[in-house]
């Protein structure tokens, strides 16, 4: 098992603005695309998979897996699959957000799926990070800025209770159907964003995960 170390893996959307600081002991995965990214940044990546429709060609890497274009899953999907069967449970997914919005979505769809798994996952990219916070505790550090939005990501999320945030909740269900939790605000005070029963996306402006991020699952 990986429970330590993050595994980064890097898609084919831009990654303008987006900070990339992997760790001795990471794992650094190009997906398609992502390829091109990182080595413009001149980071070479672990190991480079996709159908490499969007790179336009397969890389000559040592360690490389190629598949069909015709296929049930995004090479973003492929990559976490991956990692999550090579025992990483934190995930940093970049150049995964923005340009077509089925893509966009479908990265979402992938983030709520290794968060079912048992796993942590962000995604970076268009000046913002998003995360999934499942029967658990999302808390930010004080000094955090900007606009922080918390949206269901099944029918109905449950137990929702946010602290330190310029609109303060407590055990309120949000819904799939109504954005309540949109447009709400850090207030420089130390914040969490707590859901007791089910699954909500929280996103916030930023470009990198600030330190004394934590997720902490299960009740307080």
């Amino acid at each position: 098992m990986n429970l330590e170390n993050t595994c980064y893996i890097v898609g084919a959307a831009s990654l303008d603005g987006v900070r990339l600081s992997p760790r001795a002991g990471d794992y650094v995965i190009a997906a398609d695309g992502g390829y091109r990214s990182l080595k413009a940044r001149g980071i070479e990546p672990d190991f480079v998979m996709g159908d490499f429709d969007s790179l336009g060609y397969r890389p000559d890497h040592p360690n490389v897996e190629t598949h069909p274009v015709m296929k049930d899953d995004t090479d973003l999907g492929l990559a976490v699959r991956w990692a999550l069967a090579h025992g990483y449970r934190r995930l940093v997914m970049a150049g995964a957000l923005g340009g077509r919005l089925d893509q966009t979505i479908a990265s979402l769809q992938t983030l709520r799926g290794l968060t079912d798994a048992g796993a942590q996952g962000w995604l970076i990219g268009c000046g913002w990070v998003v995360t999934a916070v499942q029967n658990g505790t999302l808390t930010f550090p004080a000094g955090m800025e900007g606009t922080v939005s918390v949206f269901s990501s099944g029918d109905a999320a449950r137990g929702v209770t946010l602290r330190g945030l310029l609109y303060e909740i407590t055990d309120a269900e949000l819904r799939c159907a109504m954005p309540l939790g949109v447009s709400n605000s850090f207030t420089g005070a130390a914040a969490a964003v707590r859901v007791t029963d089910g699954t909500v996306y929280v996103l916030w402006q930023g470009d990198a995960l600030p330190d004394g991020l934590e997720v902490r699952h299960g009740a307080d």
